[in-house]
């Protein structure tokens, strides 16, 4: 059986404290195998309970028309753990500074149409993205994904759509068009 030793600083004159919560049930803390610093809520860089979304375009299809970047109305909340999505303007508006992993997909269809492309749009400045060709059955799902940096104060991210030609309509459904977005590591 191996044996749990308790070693104090050499200097220092604070008292470390483990306290365990009020409960009637037994808990186990089991601790890995190897040397390392335990990481808590309080650690810079711990995304804990930072914001998260996932929203959908559900309610009916939205026409994009050609040589136009349009803001995707994403109009179905499926999460939206710190209430940061702004259902008026369609943006996310992190209440945390960090770092955060964007992802959004379309779905576009139409009858004719050139490339569609969808993009992340951070302050209303296109960050990234990416373009799809019409398949023979003219649809297409452009999808993009990006790291922002986020000040959890006045940045936002939109999710636009624009084709090259023809006339498209973004798919309703949240499983194909759809933006995302998680803290992946706070500022601190």
């Amino acid at each position: 059986m191996s044996n749990i030793a308790i070693k104090g600083a050499a200097t220092g004159t604070g008292v470390f404290t483990l306290e365990s919560p009020a409960t009637n049930t037994n808990r186990t803390l089991t601790l890995p195998d190897e040397a390392g610093t335990i990481l808590t809520t309080a650690t810079a860089g711990v995304p804990i309970g930072g914001p998260a979304f996932n929203v959908g375009l559900i309610t009916s299809n939205q026409n994009i028309s050609a040589a136009t970047y349009t803001k995707v109305q994403f109009n179905d909340i499926v999460f939206d753990t710190n209430s940061c999505w702004d259902e008026t303007n369609y943006r996310f508006l992190p209440t945390v500074a960090g770092y955060y992993q964007i992802n959004l997909v379309l779905y576009c269809l139409g009858n004719t149409f050139g490339e569609a492309i969808a993009v992340i749009s951070k302050n209303n400045v296109h960050h990234a993205w990416s373009v799809s060709r019409p398949e023979p059955t003219n649809r297409a799902s452009p999808g993009v994904s990006s790291l922002v940096y986020m000040n959890g104060s006045t940045d936002y991210i939109e999710g636009y759509a624009y084709i090259q030609t023809g006339t498209v309509s973004i798919g309703a459904s949240s499983a194909r068009t759809q933006m995302s977005g998680s803290l992946v590591r706070s500022a601190t």
